[in-house]
């Protein structure tokens, strides 16, 4: 599914003042130094743009910020060893924030990568964060700023918005509480957001929107206080599986003159947790929301593998094999073979020098996509293959593997196998897909429906002998959460905020239409 992707992903660290040393740190005024490895452990969810902010009072900045485009490795010099010691020196902080971007509105320069840093004379107004996610509401909220003509927004990004969000409850001469800031989140902000800020008395927040929508885990020993929207990345710092937890919806961690808390800023009416972090976005090794990545991965296998038992149009013989998309489709790929008796073979090799599909169009997807996987005759040739893929969403990249497939690796049959429902709808909550026009499957369903002659008519269009998708039931079963606690607005239409169900409407009434502009740029034509 290298079509799709997510907006980013935040971390956070801070060693609490005090006597007492944490052992996963050496120097408490150089946490900082364990920025990079984090970032990298969350670099699966953006690749864009890299940066951290960093605290120490003993600096005349005292909070600053390096940040640049590329990958953590380029933006921290990670292969240049004096070049990352230097700047590991210059940035040295008892606490920091950081971020890995990609973007799903706004440019790819380093103006548009994060943190966001706002300086100020007062301590407590110069602050900088980083943010995960998106504002469903975001164009009532860049229009209700820009009434006032004091007001300017210099980038096309809800970051801006929300950097204004929190200088406008600054804006007193007594500083504001943390959580009351957050407090303004809950009431304003219609989306879905996760966000770690950080100012210049070395006061922090961590913060997980009302609904969930974004994960966010945290750990907590001695004096160590880590955050990262997964929990891998904590889990490789050291911290034992049962410190680390999931942050849970509507809460806030503070660290306010030194001291931890936990609190709550919004009420959680309903949970609304995105149901593709199981399926595709998070690592297959973190954990979230007390569900294992894997697990669920594997599950969905065992789904696929259910149906395919169901239905004897295809024999499974020793002559079928399963055979993964890499890599996020190996452990539902494992999983079906191993339930259906089959072997489940590497018939793709990625190669993972490729470069970065999503950056390119629909043109240099395609090209990309050629170049990215490589099929071995040795093991496809002759063979008759049920190929299993996340989801598909443009099928830019699907039609390209299946076309390769019979091309050069040989093979008979190519029954394609998704382990997620069919992507109906637009995602405007962090996923780069705001219109239905972009999309594979609606125009296949729109008129009878998800059955087997839309599946079939879908198979030909992809050039494959036959296609099938998981039903939406499915998911919750395997992730083994209850359906009304996840987002599957993408599969179902349904959306858990009031904003993100005003743009479906807009999306649908510009289905037909040419324009090529996100949803979110064209509310006139409802309005």
């Amino acid at each position: 599914m290298s079509e799709i992707h997510h907006e980013c992903g935040v971390v956070a660290i801070y060693h609490l003042p005090g006597k007492e040393r944490s052992s996963l740190c050496s120097d408490p005024e150089e946490v900082s130094r364990l920025m990079p490895r984090m970032l990298l452990d969350v670099q699966n969810r953006g690749q864009l743009a890299a940066g951290f902010t960093t605290f120490s009072p003993h600096r005349k900045q005292l909070i600053d910020t390096h940040k640049e485009t590329g990958t953590v490795t380029e933006v921290f010099r990670l292969s240049h060893q004096a070049k990352h010691e230097s700047l590991m020196q210059k940035y040295a902080g008892r606490a920091a924030i950081g971020h890995v971007r990609y973007a799903t509105c706004g440019q790819d320069d380093r103006s548009y990568a994060q943190p966001f840093e706002r300086h100020h004379i007062k301590k407590h107004k110069w602050f900088s964060f980083a943010f995960n996610g998106q504002l469903a509401n975001y164009q009532e909220l860049r229009a209700e700023l820009l009434l006032d003509e004091d007001n300017y927004l210099a980038r096309d990004t809800d970051t801006e918005i929300i950097m204004h969000e929190i200088c406008r409850v600054s804006s007193g001469d007594n500083a504001p509480s943390l959580i009351e800031v957050c407090r303004q989140f809950g009431e304003r902000f219609d989306g879905a957001y996760s966000l770690a800020l950080i100012n210049a008395v070395g006061d922090m927040i961590v913060a997980r929107d009302p609904l969930g929508i974004k994960p966010m885990t945290y750990a907590k020993k001695g004096p160590l206080f880590a955050a990262a929207s997964e929990s891998v990345a904590l889990l490789n710092l050291g911290f034992a599986p049962e410190d680390i937890k999931s942050l849970l919806p509507g809460q806030a961690i503070t660290i306010i003159n030194g001291k931890f808390n936990i609190e709550t800023f919004a009420e959680s009416r309903r949970q609304a947790h995105c149901f593709f972090e199981w399926v595709y976005f998070a690592n297959v090794a973190s954990t979230l929301d007390e569900r294992s990545v894997y697990l669920s991965r594997k599950a969905l296998g065992e789904e696929l593998a259910r149906l395919e038992l169901a239905d004897d149009s295809v024999p499974l013989d020793e002559n079928t094999v399963v055979v993964p998309v890499p890599d996020t489709s190996k452990a539902a790929a494992d999983a079906m073979a191993y339930r259906l008796k089959l072997p489940s073979l590497e018939g793709l090799i990625r190669n993972r020098y490729s470069g970065r599909t999503f950056i390119e169009g629909s043109t240099g997807r395609k090209q990309k996509a050629e170049t990215k996987y490589t099929p071995l005759p040795e093991v496809l040739r002759g063979k008759r293959i049920l190929l299993v893929e996340d989801s598909i969403v443009r099928s830019t990249t699907m039609r390209v593997l299946i076309e390769r497939i019979r091309k050069f690796g040989g093979a008979r049959e190519i029954h394609v196998r998704v382990a997620c429902p069919p992507i109906l709808a637009p995602c405007f909550y962090g996923i780069d897909m705001s219109r239905i026009a972009e999309l594979f499957a609606p125009e296949f369903v729109k008129d009878s429906g998800l059955n087997a002659e839309s599946h079939m008519k879908m198979a030909e269009s992809l050039g494959a002998d036959s296609l099938r998708y998981l039903p939406v039931s499915s998911i919750a079963r395997a992730i083994k959460m209850d359906a009304s606690k996840l987002c599957q607005a993408c599969i179902t239409g349904e959306y858990p905020t009031p904003s993100g169900q005003h743009l479906y409407q807009i999306a649908l009434a510009n289905s037909d239409s040419k324009n090529k502009s996100r949803t979110y740029d064209t509310e006139h034509v409802m309005n």
